[in-house]
């Protein structure tokens, strides 16, 4: 089931770029080695492949040569962890604000640096389908001025305020 999961997700993400949209503007630069890393997922727009996580959900980046390592967590409702372990590929010309995702090659998904906090404590994720969206931080929660800031730059990019989900963050850590 585990693996039927992974591949149906992986082509959803395969599936996610639309001409039907106008162009999604990104941010000029990313520096790998600052966005490396623990980022907690404030809020994301629900999607199947991570319909099995309550809470607590996590995005970890390392470095890794030419690319980056993904581990991606969350908690299930029976309060044991979840875990995908992927690769995210910068795209050529970006300047590192594109990403090219996959945790079952070889498909891949978008993964845009929508806006970017300049001290790298908060970002706005997405692709050009606006399917997909997250707002992640470098701590558990995000102060509601930052978030509506965030909400109302994701509606200038296209996507719908009423589409994202707060994410809990319940961690006994």
């Amino acid at each position: 089931m585990k693996y039927l999961l992974v591949i149906t997700s992986v082509m959803e993400l395969a599936a996610c770029t639309s001409a039907s949209y106008p162009p999604l503007p990104v941010v000029s630069e990313v520096k790998l080695q600052r966005y490396q890393g623990t980022w907690y997922q404030i809020a994301l727009i629900p999607n199947r492949f991570q319909s099995m996580c309550v809470s607590d959900t996590t995005a970890e980046y390392v470095p890794q040569g030419d690319s980056i390592r993904v581990i991606n967590r969350c908690r299930k409702a029976d309060r044991s962890m979840e875990e995908a372990i992927g690769v995210a590929e910068p795209v050529a010309g970006s300047n590192n604000a594109k990403l090219r995702v996959s945790f079952f090659r070889p498909f891949y998904g978008d993964y845009w640096i929508l806006d970017l906090d300049p001290g790298y404590q908060w970002v706005l994720v997405g692709e050009p389908s606006r399917k997909y969206g997250w707002i992640l931080a470098r701590t558990p929660t995000l102060n509601q001025e930052t978030l509506q800031q965030l909400w109302k730059k994701a509606e200038s990019l296209g996507y719908r305020r009423q589409d994202f989900q707060v994410s809990p963050q319940q961690s006994e850590k």
